[in-house]
């Protein structure tokens, strides 16, 4: 059978930038397939909706809802209309553990998958143009990406596809419920101490970021302050990108970097090796 992935993109974070790609990285799968619908920039209640009926009418097997602050109404309102629809909804967002909304959804039947590196930008005009949001997110997709954050993401997701491909559906889906720390990115990603070390500063630098952006934007009112307390969080995270260069330029130097690609029937196979054949 093929597994029918439904992906609702509202607002913008950097794992909504790759969370349908994660999951089909040469576009040859042959048991899944993705559909895509998103709000744009906005999480206005209208584009909400409009996210919501493109869903619907794909009929997935499961959806995915990835957004910023996803306790905020809009991405609220997106997963509990798809799942009074009878869509088995993932939660995808940052981190949004310290708010009080939180203890409803880590209660609920949703799964989620908390990533708390995927951190706020610093939105303030005087500084954040198009090239300087480019910037950011790819910075960001880098520390995501080596780090092992959007491996263990990827791998949660399969987890949902293989169960749909072994006859479950809707309430007999087991959804993950993640919270996308250091230590579970960093889990099994390198086999140098020194990778692992950099890794490690990298995604706990990349937290770090979003506490200094919510300060400069939404604590500091004077632009003269605010101006230097977000430009500092993007040079923490173009330092964090820098680590995970070093980070992978030393797994490759000893020629271990980990691959796991996905086969055309979904398997995953692996090897640590350049030159060589996947087991």
């Amino acid at each position: 059978m093929v597994v029918k992935v439904g992906v609702a993109k509202l607002g913008n974070i950097a794992s909504g930038v790759m969370a349908e790609l994660l999951l089909d990285e040469r576009a040859d799968r042959e048991d899944m397939q993705t559909f895509m619908a998103t709000s744009g920039t906005k999480l206005e209640p209208a584009d909400v909706d409009r996210v919501v009926s493109n869903l619907k009418a794909y009929k997935p097997d499961f959806a995915i809802v990835v957004s910023p602050n996803g306790v905020l109404p809009g991405p609220t309102g997106a997963r509990e209309q798809l799942a009074a629809a009878g869509i088995p909804v993932i939660i995808i967002t940052d981190d949004v553990t310290t708010k009080k909304e939180w203890e409803s959804v880590k209660a609920s039947n949703f799964g989620y998958i908390i990533m708390k590196a995927d951190s706020m930008i610093g939105a303030r005009r005087e500084f954040l143009d198009p090239v300087e949001m480019a910037d950011f997110n790819g910075n960001l997709v880098k520390v995501l990406a080596i780090t092992g954050a959007f491996r263990k993401l990827q791998l949660a997701v399969d987890l949902v596809i293989d169960q749909v491909k072994a006859g479950k559906k809707g309430a007999e889906l087991v959804l993950p419920k993640i919270i996308m720390t250091t230590d579970r990115a960093v889990e099994g990603e390198f086999t140098n101490n020194y990778a692992l070390a950099k890794a490690r500063a990298a995604h706990e630098i990349a937290m770090a970021v979003a506490g200094q952006n919510v300060k400069g934007c939404f604590m500091t009112k004077e632009w003269e302050k605010y101006i230097p307390i977000v430009a500092s969080a993007h040079e923490m995270l173009k330092v964090a990108a820098m680590l995970c260069d070093e980070a992978r330029e030393i797994e490759k130097a000893n020629d271990s970097v980990l691959r796991k690609p996905h086969k055309k029937d979904g398997v995953l196979v692996s090897k640590n090796k350049l030159v060589a054949k996947f087991e």
